[in-house]
């Protein structure tokens, strides 16, 4: 007994070390950088995890049109960063991340020397205005940081945040004419009138409070802010770049340009003076709020009570080491950095919408109270329902749930009754195609994750699916297909919408709602009506029920899909594979089908030119860089061959995500790019949201440990892993052998460990039996 005893006294130590080990340091792996060339359209600013402040260097703020025609160089700008440039315009508060479009870059801040010049200037002469010129040998972005040096007014810039408010640190040399710049007008995606107001209200030598309202992609938009100074300015004024500038009643006897405590205007800059010494630093608190210039006061005194820069440094920077630490990965240098940059990239949306005392501006333009939840916004739904949001379902769950709480709320608020679609900021914008909240809202009743109303949920579903006028939708319910010639991208909307209405009678089914489960059953089933089996593709239809004659399953333009071809978009079953696979031939043709989607070269003819952006993320006719063909790689598991899923996404995985600043084979898509990656490299992967199932493939790393939400943790072991041992030789879920082609959500949950023993040859006896 006395020996049991002193062996337990000597193991507690041990046990009380191992308890306390402090978390690994995973923020070092992340580098913001990539993505930020060409078209992976990511930002390299501050921010924290899904944080509604997003800090951040805009290289160029481009014009929607030119001479009234659409100017093509604002798809670059798309994060307000692109890498090749050679000057920094300014600083601003609001960024999409990996997105094809923006709206955003709220309240540029341009800090400056010598002789004030209120214009941004050009790229080519930067000093004739306040942008400046920078080197990236002098940049440095990691998450919650962000620094460079302005070359050309020798001020060294630092950026960290909180949620709703960002910190500004600018290092002056000696100077009798140093300034801040507030410029009211900037925004990437900028076109004239896009501002609609702005007020600045000056409380003292170092308050400002204001607000701007903007007209964009979101139609009525209004952002308030207040921005402290570290020191007071002992001048400010502003000017009015309108073309008629008008000053009505009594405004008149005053001069409201110099240190006048109110100004307001379509298109205005501000200005704040400053005398400094040699490496004196100003700093900025600049709070945001959707509610009023008390909530943003309030929320920055909640934040950032203190004028320690290097405290918000650290402590945003712990908020991330925690968030990557969900997942603890043994793998190469490289791969790390792939791999928790994908999770810092999965983590930047949607963004908290509410000030710290739950209050948010909804789509009603009302102010509401977040009764119990987190308010969340910026959903891109058709793009992150495929991958992200089921990454949430096991890393994020709470957050999860209360972001289809927000999503209940914006249908609350709907004159549409309709759950979003594409929304940002108490606006629906109704960017791309289906009803996609609900696989988010599905995939968490059918995984049991949901701490939500679910039957409400349903109904709310069940109404948005049912709103005839919504793109197509009559036609949908009424014919069983969208013709192409009464409403466009009619095959996509009719797949799209019948996966939805699949993920609907699922939710139906469990909860016991019978007439829901077979309304939907049978709407899930209209992919058929739009394929042609002569043809083997599906084919737009038009109205008369006839096939639209003019068909190349190789185009994009005008064969009725949207962001892919026919040869994609006839993969886009993930509802149904086996019935898709059986209806397309069978498996050994439906092989042979997916082979030669990744081996094909396309003609120059679908391309406009050399730089055509469609170019990107393309592996034969695979593209990676629209989210149609994400599952595509994974079908071979519903065949004979489910060692050709292990083959293709290790390929994809090598072929799409380098750790450069061009690592990223097209948008990122606020994450989904990203999800895609870390689901892939962990060996499982969510085919059809709203199933409870993963498809399985060759994992990429050595080892994961997934500490989950509940506690417990799911470990993934990879023996002899190797970059030419990329096939499954066997595998075992908690020491059993495991021989299926997918594994459950419930089986994750539970907490346990899969073994994948991996070879350079495929084992084709493995996995031979499809889910």
């Amino acid at each position: 007994m006395m020996k049991l005893v002193q062996t337990i006294l000597l193991v507690l130590p041990i046990l009380t070390f191992a308890q306390s080990k402090p978390a690994p340091n995973l923020v070092q792996y992340v580098n913001p950088m990539i993505g930020t060339a060409k078209m992976g359209h990511t930002y390299p600013g501050a921010t924290v995890p899904f944080g509604m402040v997003q800090l951040s260097p805009d290289t160029d703020t481009i014009p929607y049109e030119v001479n009234g025609r659409y100017n093509k160089d604002v798809y670059k700008y798309c994060a307000g960063y692109q890498h090749d440039d050679k000057t920094i315009v300014g600083f601003s508060h609001t960024h999409f991340s990996g997105t094809g479009h923006s709206d955003l870059g709220d309240f540029l801040i341009a800090p400056t020397t010598g002789k004030l010049l209120l214009n941004p200037g050009t790229e080519d002469k930067p000093e004739s205005g306040y942008r400046s010129a920078f080197s990236h040998t002098s940049e440095q972005a990691e998450p919650a940081y962000y620094k460079v040096k302005l070359d050309d007014h020798n001020i060294l810039a630092e950026l960290t945040a909180t949620n709703r408010v960002g910190m500004h640190q600018y290092t002056f040399p000696k100077s009798d004419e140093a300034h801040i710049i507030l410029d009211l007008m900037s925004g990437i995606y900028n076109y004239d009138g896009k501002t609609t107001w702005t007020f600045v209200r000056v409380e003292n030598d170092t308050l400002i409070t204001g607000y701007r309202q903007t007209n964009g992609w979101a139609r009525t938009r209004t952002v308030y802010f207040a921005m402290a100074f570290s020191k007071p300015f002992y001048q400010y004024g502003n000017k009015d770049y309108s073309e008629a500038q008008v000053y009505k009643g009594f405004w008149r006897k005053f001069d409201q340009t110099k240190n006048f405590p109110e100004f307001a205007g379509k298109k205005l800059r501000a200005y704040f003076d400053f005398k400094t010494q040699e490496g004196e630093k100003i700093k900025i608190k600049f709070a945001l709020s959707p509610v009023s210039t008390e909530g943003a006061l309030a929320n920055m005194r909640a934040e950032i009570p203190h004028w320690d820069f290097d405290r918000v440094k650290r402590e945003g920077q712990a908020l991330w080491n925690k968030e990557l630490n969900k997942v603890v990965v043994d793998a190469g240098k490289d791969d790390l950095v792939n791999f928790y940059t994908a999770m810092y990239h999965s983590f930047l949306g949607p963004t908290t919408y509410m000030d710290v005392d739950g209050k948010y501006r909804g789509l009603d333009m009302n102010v509401h109270q977040a009764d119990g939840f987190t308010n969340y916004t910026s959903f891109s739904l058709w793009d992150t329902y495929r991958a992200l949001h089921p990454l949430f379902s096991i890393l994020q769950p709470a957050r999860n749930n209360d972001m289809v709480k927000s999503m209940l709320a914006h249908y609350d608020q709907s004159v549409h009754s309709m759950l979003p679609v594409w929304s940002h900021h108490a606006n629906e914008n109704w960017c791309m195609i289906g009803y996609h909240a609900v696989p988010v809202i599905a995939d968490m009743v059918m995984k049991g994750m949901a701490n939500f109303d679910a039957d409400r949920a349903l109904d709310a579903s069940v109404q948005t699916a049912r709103t005839r006028y919504y793109d197509g939708l009559e036609y949908y319910m009424d014919m069983g297909y969208v013709p192409e010639d009464k409403n466009g991208s009619s095959v996509s909307k009719t797949l799209e919408y019948a996966y939805d209405d699949w993920c609907i009678a699922q939710m139906a089914k469990k909860l016991n709602r019978q007439d829901i489960y077979e309304e939907f059953s049978k709407r899930a089933r209209n992919y058929k009506n739009v394929y042609d089996a002569r043809t083997s593709y599906m084919r737009p239809r038009l109205s008369d029920g006839t096939w639209k004659k003019e068909f190349d399953p190789l185009d994009t333009h005008g064969q009725g899909f949207i962001e892919g071809n026919s040869w994609n978009y006839s993969l886009y079953v993930p509802h149904d594979p086996a019935q898709m696979i059986a209806m397309m031939g069978g498996k050994a043709r439906f092989v042979q089908h997916l082979d030669s989607l990744f081996t094909m070269e396309l003609p120059d003819k679908y391309f406009e030119n050399t730089e055509d952006i469609s170019r990107e993320g393309i592996i034969g006719n695979y593209v990676h860089g629209n989210e149609p063909s994400h599952h595509v790689a994974y079908l071979y598991n519903w065949t004979d061959q489910p060692w050709k899923t292990q083959e293709r996404t290790r390929m994809v995985l090598k072929a799409m995500y380098k750790p450069t600043i061009d690592g990223l084979g097209g948008n990122d898509d606020f994450g989904q790019m990203s999800a895609w990656y870390i689901f892939s490299a962990l060996g499982f992967y969510p085919v059809a949201p709203g199933s409870e199932q993963y498809a399985i493939t060759s994992p990429a790393i050595k080892s994961a440990s997934i500490n989950l939400e509940n506690g417990r943790t799911f470990i993934v072991d990879v023996k002899n892993q190797k970059d030419r041992n990329v096939y499954i030789q066997k595998m075992e879920l908690n020491g059993q052998p495991f021989h299926r082609t997918y594994l459950t959500h419930s089986e994750i949950m539970k907490g346990g460990k899969i073994t994948f023993y991996m070879g350079s040859k495929p084992n084709k006896k493995l996995m031979a039996v499809a889910p």
